[in-house]
């Protein structure tokens, strides 16, 4: 039996492609923003909490853990309730986890971070998906526009959070708050989509993929590189501040030097898709990505005089490693439901391992009173991103290379 059935009415009758990849930009919107938006505000919060560094820290590592524990489940989500209809309830979980974290206790703090860090979980598996069976022959492009979106609009809520916190009569609930204009545009312009899909008639077919992926040795190509980028960019954002300051570089330049690096991960989202298009395989510029990742690391370590362009390097190299990982989940599926479960499979084992890298990174700081064991473990991990680059850029489908998941 088919897993849903689909109307017969045509996508433009309700607005059009146009209508559709404006809905995909917002949903993009809310991917990050709501996370990036706390750390300008964590010494506010912490103060007017009463509560430790660690337990702040918490706030950014919540949603972390939430992706990883979430996403192997996002695909099961879809086939049972329908891709659209997925994609609109993350939307309102992620809405309902901003406005209940601005609520004002503490316990709602940490409970609306956790529900939003399980509503863009899902949204994030689901995109790739969608575009996978929506946009076949635009996939790089279209992966590549969401990933500038979702960074400016970062940028964007990054630079914005101080100031509004400190608009007369406001405070930093009201600066969390703030960000739900982002999910509240997706869930209007995202609810007309609602009815161009039916939802699943009578029994829903068991997926033919589900945990079978986890067998498959491309799929694991694609979640290592996807995993390992996840590491080395979270290990690497979280802590480059305080790295510039040991360096010698005064707070406020650091965090311009961190600024410039968010920045510079948004530019390869707008020439990415036409190079990869070009390509018959990605095995060369996930090399290439890799390799430049790995050289600004080892230069931040080297020669931090350079910083600005060091983590200008980072921030396009990194960049881009991330969004041809998120490409191919797409390229590498044989069809949406397969790239749903790679999605999943990719993001669990991505951001576990991107939540564990901060806090162990510190750690290893700690005991050695430095970050030269971290930088060195990150220029490693970005070179072995370049070896598993040439495994999961080949040109093939997790079918074609695994027989048994046919």
């Amino acid at each position: 039996m088919s897993i849903r059935t689909t109307l017969k009415t045509p996508i433009h009758t309700l607005g059009g492609n146009g209508l559709l990849l404006i809905g995909i930009l917002l949903i993009a919107s809310t991917l990050r923003a709501p996370i990036i938006g706390v750390a300008p505000m964590l010494g506010m919060i912490r103060e007017a909490n009463g509560i430790s560094a660690a337990e702040a820290g918490m706030l950014t590592t919540l949603p972390l853990l939430a992706f990883a524990a979430v996403s192997p489940f996002a695909a099961g989500l879809a086939r049972e309730y329908g891709m659209e209809r997925s994609l609109f309830g993350a939307l309102l979980v992620i809405a309902t986890g901003i406005a209940l974290r601005s609520a004002g206790p503490v316990w709602a703090l940490f409970l609306g971070t956790g529900a939003l860090g399980i509503g863009i979980a899902v949204a994030n598996v689901l995109l790739p998906s969608l575009l996978k069976r929506d946009f076949p022959t635009r996939i790089a492009s279209l992966t590549g526009a969401y990933a500038v979106t979702a960074g400016l609009v970062s940028a964007l809520v990054s630079t914005a959070a101080i100031p509004l916190a400190h608009l007369p009569g406001s405070s930093w609930r009201f600066s969390l708050a703030s960000v739900l204009i982002f999910p509240a545009a997706a869930l209007i312009v995202w609810f007309p989509q609602l009815r161009l899909r039916a939802a699943p008639t009578g029994e829903v077919a068991r997926s033919p993929h589900g945990w079978r992926i986890w067998h498959s040795p491309l799929a694991w190509q694609v979640t290592a590189f996807l995993g390992l980028t996840s590491l080395v960019y979270n290990l690497v954002t979280a802590w480059l501040p305080a790295i510039l300051v040991e360096a010698g570089y005064p707070a406020a330049m650091a965090g311009s030097l961190h600024g410039l690096s968010q920045l510079a991960t948004a530019v390869p989202g707008l020439i990415l898709g036409s190079v990869v298009r070009r390509m018959k395989d990605q095995r060369g510029i996930a090399i290439a990505v890799s390799l430049a990742t790995s050289l600004s690391l080892l230069g931040l370590w080297q020669l931090p005089s350079l910083a600005m362009l060091w983590v200008s390097l980072f921030g396009f190299g990194a960049g881009a490693a991330f969004i041809l990982g998120l490409t191919f989940v797409s390229l590498r599926a044989s069809d949406s439901d397969q790239a749903a479960a790679l999605s999943g499979m990719a993001q669990c084992i991505g951001y576990s391992l991107a939540a564990a890298g901060p806090p162990l990174a510190g750690l290893v700081h700690d005991a050695t009173d430095g970050w030269t064991a971290a930088l060195a473990f990150c220029v490693v991990a970005a070179l072995l991103m370049a070896v598993l680059g040439s495994l999961a850029g080949r040109d093939t489908t997790i079918s074609a290379s695994s027989p048994h998941l046919r």
